[in-house]
């Protein structure tokens, strides 16, 4: 049974009810983090709650709990479901309210977490990818509940055998529909710069971090889609996929077709990251 956590209350998620005026279900008016547990430990979670803290100021979403209090409620939720390895699903709406699209006052925001189990073997795969036009909007930066642009383009990457959908505006690279981008090439790695048309993942983060430690080198620049389909390595980053070796895109091989040696090396490194972290 998976015990979740709406508004102060922990309860069965089965049992959980949501309002029909929750600005969330109405509008899409809410933020949200997903933060990886590795042996009851979250993952970075400095960074998540720093990047959750930015989403709400974005979205002028005021709420009353400090870090502490999220991660006194996370860590309780991860305690609640048995530890191990779970993924935290934290969202906070603007709250309930009468369907009105302005902003309402007197309003308390909707504080939902829940923790889910990954699926076995999840992340650090080579995986399958497709290209796809970027139509979302203009603040990929926020970490919104707004993602139907984004469940319809990784849907357009299932129903091609795909993992992910690698996205193009104006013919360079933003990211994935739920990830982000990097490509290698004569052993140097690029990834599209922090910026609105990105989310700036935390995995992307611990990439460039290992990519140093690595005396890999690693700049964040624009990439072309000329330069995406010559490139030697492809991955794709996100608190699920962790770093997975895009091994075909658009049903062409990557670079030789299999995991490249740059991929490989931070693998490892990322592996034994893990291994550290669970030894906390």
């Amino acid at each position: 049974m998976t015990i979740a956590h709406l508004n102060g209350e922990f309860g069965p998620l089965d049992g959980l009810r949501i309002a029909p005026l929750d600005r969330g279900f109405l509008f899409g008016d809410g933020v949200y983090e997903v933060i990886p547990v590795y042996a009851g430990n979250p993952f970075r979670l400095a960074p998540h709650l720093a990047r959750l803290e930015r989403s709400l100021a974005s979205t002028r979403i005021a709420v009353t709990q400090s870090r502490s209090d999220w991660e006194t409620l996370l860590r309780t939720l991860v305690e609640a479901n048995g530890g191990g390895d779970q993924f935290l699903y934290l969202q906070v709406t603007r709250g309930i309210a009468p369907r009105v699209h302005a902003f309402p006052t007197g309003v308390e925001p909707s504080v939902f977490a829940m923790c889910q189990r990954p699926s076995p073997g999840a992340g650090g795969h080579c995986v399958k990818a497709i290209t796809a036009a970027d139509n979302r909007w203009g603040r990929c930066d926020i970490k919104t509940i707004c993602l139907l642009p984004n469940v319809l383009l990784r849907q357009q990457a299932v129903e091609s055998d795909a993992v992910e959908a690698i996205l193009l505006r104006d013919g360079v690279v933003t990211e994935g529909a739920a990830s982000n981008v990097f490509v290698a090439s004569g052993g140097a790695l690029r990834t599209p710069p922090e910026g609105p048309a990105l989310l700036s993942g935390i995995t992307r983060g611990v990439a460039i971090e290992l990519a140093r430690e690595l005396d890999i080198e690693v700049t964040e620049t624009a990439i072309s889609e000329a330069e995406l389909r010559a490139a030697d390595e492809i991955w794709v980053s996100s608190s699920s996929l962790e770093i997975s070796a895009v091994t075909r895109l658009d049903e062409e091989p990557v670079g030789a077709g299999g995991p490249g040696p740059v991929w490989t090396r931070m693998s490892a490194a990322f592996a034994e990251l893990k291994r550290r972290h669970r030894a906390l």
